[in-house]
């Protein structure tokens, strides 16, 4: 096994950083991996935000939730879908893009391409000995995170990276099993097979639990998910989406 992959394997959510800046060196790496990351058709419909500003990064904490680790890390990252770029390259070339611009597959290929950036980062970051942790709470309050980050038009932060010098380790959770994830040649639906999986990995998490907490914890993956489904979330966003000119078609 090589070290790209035990980093990767090694993977846990960090939300306890030393008080310790990063070097404008490894933010400058960490982009340029993010860079690297495959795109769909070159289009690149991505930006990244750095918030280095204290004020900015606490009241963006605020706004995801009052999670401490947004503010207090080594450096936050916002990882935005962006065709604003090309909304301007169709004016350079005096041709309509509009159309396609407010399409559901370019929408797509913003998350998409936005995604990859990002796991390529995270994974240039844990290489470098930092730690990281993705913050999707930033889309609790899409509109005022926009404001703050001047976001314009075709652009919508999608989520958050906090990045920093680990302060404390974390358990690293079992992942579903592979024989429920990897499908060959066709998605095997067989419900019986599909539930003992999941009773098997219930059991699995809920000892994981029981461990951490000496017993205080047991709950299951699925009473987890279910849990957090029954009440819907960020239903606003379908029509904050459409207002920045993204997925209208």
């Amino acid at each position: 096994m090589n070290t790209v992959i035990e980093t990767i394997l090694n993977h846990r959510s960090i939300r306890n950083f030393e008080d310790r800046a990063l070097t404008n060196e490894q933010i400058k790496t960490i982009v340029e991996c993010a860079q690297a990351a495959s795109t769909s058709s070159y289009i690149q419909a991505y930006s990244i935000i750095g918030v280095k500003d204290p004020e900015k990064k606490k009241k963006l904490a605020e706004l995801a939730g009052n999670q401490s680790y947004v503010a207090e890390n080594g450096h936050f990252f916002v990882f935005c879908a962006d065709l604003y770029r090309h909304e301007i390259a169709g004016e350079l070339e005096n041709k309509d893009v509009e159309e396609s611009l407010e399409s559901t597959e370019k929408f797509m290929v913003a998350v998409i391409d936005a995604s990859l950036a990002a796991q390529n980062a995270s994974v240039a970051a844990e290489s470098m000995g930092l730690g990281i942790c993705y913050i999707g709470g930033l889309r609790n309050q899409l509109g005022e995170v926009s404001e703050l980050l001047n976001t314009p038009n075709r652009v919508i932060p999608l989520f958050g990276l906090s990045v920093g010098y680990p302060a404390a380790d974390s358990g690293k959770k079992t992942r579903l099993p592979f024989e429920h994830i990897y499908h060959e040649d066709q998605y095997q639906a067989d419900q019986e097979v599909y539930i003992n999986q999941l009773k098997q990995y219930n059991e699995t998490i809920s000892n994981y639990y029981k461990e951490r907490t000496n017993g205080q914890r047991t709950d299951t993956w699925t009473s987890q998910m279910a849990n957090s489904l029954k009440t819907p979330r960020r239903m606003y966003m379908k029509e904050f989406v459409e207002k920045k000119g993204f997925n209208k078609n």
